[in-house]
């Protein structure tokens, strides 16, 4: 009887062993693309210019490069000379940069649902006591 089950069993065992230890996880992802032309590349890299541009011009980030000794111009030259790829990562902190923002929206959301409420309770015919 225990002929019958060895084919099986070891038939089982395999599949087994080859599901759990012999499969390796798929691995996909994007590539980066390549400009067709010079001109599109030149498009690419004066955008990037424009997006660093704009956060140096920022009062918080012009203090700091000037506590750190650089001028205005000397920036610009620097910029100027960057590979594209250093200007790719120049241009991807500064979309870090400029996600945070200054904080003025935030207090202007929370100003506008504070007035929102207030209409609303108004508009209930309900009284807002302050105590």
């Amino acid at each position: 009887m225990l002929k019958k089950f060895r084919i099986p069993m070891l038939a089982m065992f395999l599949a087994t062993y080859i599901v759990l230890f012999m499969s390796f996880p798929a691995v996909a992802g994007l590539i980066q693309s390549i400009p067709s032309s010079v001109e599109m590349a030149d498009k690419g890299r004066g955008a990037e210019i424009d997006k660093v541009q704009k956060v140096l011009e920022m009062q918080m980030v012009t203090d700091k490069l000037q506590a750190y000794g650089l001028s205005a111009d000397e920036v610009k030259a620097k910029l100027q000379s960057m590979s594209d790829e250093q200007l790719h990562l120049m241009a991807q902190a500064s979309d870090r940069v400029l996600a945070g923002g200054d904080g003025v929206g935030f207090v202007i959301g929370i100003l506008i649902i504070v007035i929102l409420v207030i209409l609303i309770m108004k508009l209930m015919d309900k009284k807002i006591i302050v105590k």
